[in-house]
C-alpha cells in the first residue's frame, strides 16, 4: 500500500528539513536553499500541506521566561481496563491545560503524560485537584524533569537522498 511519503523526492525532503529548522523562512529564502525558483518551491510546499505531511506551523515558546519552569512526566495506571473508564479518562485529560502531551503506552502504566506548571506548589495542586479526584485513576507515579538534555523537532528522516 502506498503512503504519501512514497511520493516524496530529495527536494521535498530538503523542504521538510528547512521548514522544521525555520518555519518562518520566506519562500524566496527556501527556494534559494533548495535550488529551485520560488514558484515551484511554493507549489511543492502546498503539495506537502495538501498531503498532510506538513500539518501546521508553530511558535516555540520559552517555558522558563513564561514562568512555567517545572516539567514532570506522570505515569498513570487506570483503575480498570474497561471502555467507559478509558473513555472518561481520555475526556478528562483533554480539559487539563497543564497536560502538554498524553500517550497511551505499554508496560507498567497505561498512560504517560508530560505536564508543565509554574512551580512545585502548582504541581502539588494539580495532583490534588485533578488526578486524586479521578476515580478512573488507579496509580500515579511522577518523575520531575531535572534538566533537558535534548529536545529536537527535526524528524529522523533520510534528508540526503
Amino acid at each position: 500500500m502506498s503512503s504519501p511519503a512514497d511520493k516524496l523526492d530529495a527536494i521535498d525532503y530538503k523542504i521538510l528539513k528547512m521548514l522544521q529548522l525555520d518555519g518562518r523562512i520566506t519562500n524566496l529564502e527556501l527556494s534559494n536553499q533548495i535550488g529551485l525558483s520560488p514558484a515551484p518551491t511554493l507549489e511543492r510546499v502546498k503539495k506537502l500541506e495538501k498531503l498532510k505531511i506538513i500539518e501546521g506551523y508553530h511558535a516555540r515558546l520559552n517555558n522558563a521566561r513564561l514562568k512555567l519552569g517545572v516539567s514532570v512526566f506522570i505515569q498513570i495506571s487506570l483503575s480498570r481496563q474497561v471502555e467507559n473508564v478509558i473513555h472518561r479518562f481520555k475526556e478528562r485529560i483533554l480539559h487539563i491545560p497543564e497536560i502538554m502531551e498524553c500517550y497511551q503506552i505499554t508496560g507498567n502504566a497505561d498512560y504517560l503524560l508530560k505536564v508543565l506548571v509554574q512551580d512545585i506548589p502548582a504541581f502539588e495542586k494539580l495532583i490534588a485537584d485533578q488526578f486524586s479526584k479521578m476515580e478512573e485513576v488507579g496509580h500515579v507515579q511522577t518523575m520531575l524533569i531535572i534538566s533537558e538534555v535534548k529536545q529536537s523537532h527535526l524528524l529522523p528522516l533520510k534528508y540526503e537522498q
